[in-house]
């Protein structure tokens, strides 16, 4: 009897830490609205725009470095925010750019400034990307 009393215990304790983690999980994490770039980084101009290729070298980038709090495709996460919507396509590449390299505590954001220049545009690229999919 107490040994089935101790397995609906347990039983109720893991169905309600995997309600709660599908739950968290399902949910995306809402965008800063306040974090924008100067108007002068937001200018910048990719300089890979010539080369579209460069964004398979993004999306491997992106695996490694971004893709755990964004989600594989970067449709966002309790985390991160979704890449893919309108609000972040709408910004310029240098914003994104900007971003990339300076990070926000705030939101949770790193910097990725350790990174090569070339290598932070074609993350660029590669969220630019996400919009086609």
């Amino acid at each position: 009897m107490a040994r089935t009393r101790v397995q609906s215990i347990a039983t109720a304790i893991l169905l309600s830490v995997a309600t709660f983690h599908s739950v968290a999980f399902a949910q995306t994490r809402s965008r800063d609205d306040d974090w924008l770039a100067p108007s002068r980084e937001a200018a910048r101009m990719n300089p890979l725009l010539a080369h579209p290729d460069a964004a398979r070298g993004g999306a491997k980038i992106f695996e490694q470095r971004c893709a755990n709090c964004h989600g594989d495709e970067g449709r966002g996460t309790s985390k991160a925010p979704d890449l893919a919507a309108a609000d972040v396509q709408a910004q310029t590449d240098g914003a994104l750019f900007w971003k990339i390299s300076t990070g926000n505590a705030h939101a949770g954001m790193p910097s990725f400034s350790y990174l090569p220049e070339l290598q932070r545009w074609q993350l660029v690229l590669h969220v630019r990307s996400l919009q086609v999919r």
